[in-house]
């Protein structure tokens, strides 16, 4: 299979002692690209140093919603200037999370994910959109963007009616390893329902390991254990839908001549 891992997070601390490893055995079970997201400042820049030291690896740069009051003009004038890199294909993880409320104050999310959609269409880079607990906000928001920028909502947690809607609006619908969990029946509907040309696939890694890796740490190998559940879920092969996400995510991204 080719395959694309098109969200991770490689500099998470738990990749510190065998990162090289890990980007082997993605190299080994197909993973031909690999996008990952930076969080904040310090996260993005991170992001864009293993874009350039591995030359599958590819960066989005943004302030995830849990970071958003870190959000000010010096620090989105940093994204502006890092998402200019060469290998900076997207802003993002950007969005709204009302699941960890303490982190940060609703309206100061909204004003940060906000600022980063005017800055990606601004830019004319796609959004990698994060969404927990925060469906109907971020589809009001959306909504008046008129698909500009066009983008991804990354592990998908919403229902069928939002992903139609959000597919509507010019948008992909992720999925990571949560879909092949035994008791997402929800997700595995959704991704049942769905066209496989609207549809790209993730790890989230080091989070959300796949059945039957549940409860370790995830790795950007584990994408092919997501394309082989949406094989099953919707009878294709694993290698149709590594190849028809793999060119979906081709199309949004860009990625180089490698994936």
């Amino acid at each position: 299979m080719n395959l694309i891992d098109s969200h991770c997070h490689l500099d998470d601390a738990q990749f510190a002692n065998d990162l090289e490893q890990v980007i082997q055995r993605a190299a080994d079970a197909g993973v031909r690209a690999i996008l990952t997201a930076g969080t904040n400042v310090a996260s993005s820049r991170a992001a864009i140093a293993l874009a350039d030291k591995y030359a599958m690896v590819y960066a989005a740069v943004g302030i995830h919603p849990q970071d958003a009051q870190t959000c000010n003009d010096k620090t989105l004038n940093d994204i502006r200037a890092l998402a200019q890199e060469k290998k900076v294909l997207a802003i993002g993880e950007i969005g709204l999370d009302f699941y960890w409320k303490e982190n940060a104050p609703r309206a100061i999310q909204e004003k940060n994910f906000v600022a980063h959609l005017d800055l990606a269409a601004e830019l004319d880079k796609p959004v990698v959109i994060h969404d927990r607990d925060a469906h109907d906000p971020v589809m009001e928001i959306l909504r008046r963007r008129n698909g500009k920028p066009r983008g991804i909502l990354h592990c998908f947690s919403g229902d069928l009616a939002m992903a139609r809607e959000a597919i509507e609006l010019g948008y992909f619908i992720s999925f990571g390893g949560s879909v092949t969990f035994q008791n997402a029946r929800g997700a595995q509907e959704i991704a049942r329902a769905l066209p496989l040309e609207k549809i790209a696939i993730e790890t989230d890694a080091p989070y959300l390991a796949p059945h039957p890796e549940r409860g370790k740490r995830n790795e950007p190998a584990h994408v092919a254990r997501v394309a082989e559940k949406i094989a099953a879920l919707k009878e294709l092969t694993p290698a149709v839908v590594a190849e028809k996400t793999r060119a979906n995510s081709i199309s949004l991204f860009g990625f180089g001549a490698r994936a």
